[in-house]
């Protein structure tokens, strides 16, 4: 009877045991500490697909930052030449305005006397003129002296002179000499906008006097703004004019622009880097000068050995693959990696050239890391 007892107590335990290794089939088994073993139904389940390392050209990519400028010709800064009381302005930044309207108008004694001048020796020189052709008559007659005639054609020349330089001091303050006359002299003048723009800053307010040196405002034409990129004297050797560059902003870095190195500096700044700049290859109007980007450029390609980006995992600082030889048991191998470009990454075999031929995990990788990970734990 005691047998009998043993017998059973052993026959329900070899079942109980039998069981839970039955249940344990469908967990992923660690074979080694870097290998992994799925049955049929997890292999289906996680989606796996393999593949082998190929050769593909792909070029590297150099991430650097700058911000948006202006070329210096599209940024002008607004003064009075002659300097005069503000009496009129409606600027705002961010303003826009059209290459000749009229921006503000500016009040000065001085500009009333420019004008009198003009015409006063403008009215002089019409007898200055009559006098040198009654002169030169008379000399060519021998009537008068020599020295009489070279008198009239000085103060002649003289007058014209004297003219000639207070319709510039005219032109310089808007006025158009050949407009004025006795009945429309005025003491104010207007300023108007040499450029189609945007305001980007306003110095002045109503009322306040301007020197000839101050300035008033400064308009910016955006629409030839171009990226200034910093490049370090170490990178400076994989940038060339005509290269294409990828832009994008901290706050939308999906959205890039496309832009094109048009110049590259030639001296080097306080901290080792050069001035690279870029041509936008569209304008945009949410591009603002002085606003920071970053930028990707593309370098030179190359044929290389590449897998699929998602194939390749970082763990622990080092990266990793899954090889198989087998369909259900996955071995995870440390591997060098190069550049990365869009959707591939370059893998740099090691004397282990059995990499070249072995299928390797490209998709679902991660999930295999994971179950192996759990295991291990």
């Amino acid at each position: 009877m005691f047998n009998l007892l043993l017998s059973v107590l052993a026959t329900t335990a070899f079942l109980s045991c039998n069981h839970s290794s039955t249940e344990g089939e469908a967990e992923a088994m660690p074979v080694e500490a870097n290998s992994l073993v799925l049955n049929e139904v997890q292999y289906k389940n996680a989606g796996i697909e393999m593949g082998k390392i190929q050769k593909r050209h792909i070029a590297s990519v150099l991430k650097v930052n700058g911000i948006i400028d202006v070329p210096p010709q599209n940024m002008v800064s607004i003064g009075v030449p002659l300097g005069g009381y503000l009496t009129s302005m409606e600027l705002l930044p961010g303003m826009h305005v059209k290459k000749g309207d009229i921006i503000a108008v500016m009040e000065d004694p001085q500009y009333i006397q420019i004008q009198q001048d003009y015409l006063t020796a403008k009215a002089r020189l019409t007898f200055a003129e009559k006098e040198f052709l009654r002169q030169k008559e008379l000399n060519e007659s021998k009537s008068i002296s020599d020295k009489s005639f070279q008198l009239a054609q000085s103060d002649y020349t003289s007058q014209k002179v004297l003219v000639k330089a207070l319709a510039e001091k005219l032109l310089l303050i808007g006025i158009e000499p050949g407009d004025l006359n006795e009945e429309n002299l005025s003491r104010n003048i207007e300023v108007r906008s040499p450029i189609d723009g945007f305001v980007s800053k306003v110095f002045m307010n109503i009322g306040k006097y301007a020197k000839a040196e101050d300035v008033l405002f400064e308009i910016v034409n955006p629409e030839d703004i171009h990226l200034n990129l910093n490049i370090f004297e170490k990178d400076i050797n994989k940038v060339f004019i005509g290269q294409q560059v990828q832009a994008y902003t901290n706050n939308d870095p999906e959205k890039k622009y496309k832009c094109e190195v048009i110049l590259i500096g030639k001296d080097f700044g306080t901290d080792r880097s050069i001035e690279v700049h870029c041509h936008f290859e569209n304008y945009d109007a949410n591009l603002i000068p002085g606003m920071f980007m970053n930028a990707e450029l593309e370098c030179e390609s190359r044929e290389t050995l590449v897998l699929p980006a998602e194939a390749v995992l970082s763990y622990d600082d080092k990266n990793y693959v899954f090889r198989s030889e087998d369909e259900k048991v996955f071995e995870m191998m440390e591997v060098k990696v190069g550049i990365s470009e869009g959707k591939y990454t370059e893998v740099v075999p090691g004397p282990d050239s059995s990499l070249l031929r072995n299928r390797i995990v490209t998709h679902g990788a991660y999930w295999l890391l994971m179950q192996l990970k759990n295991k291990s734990e």
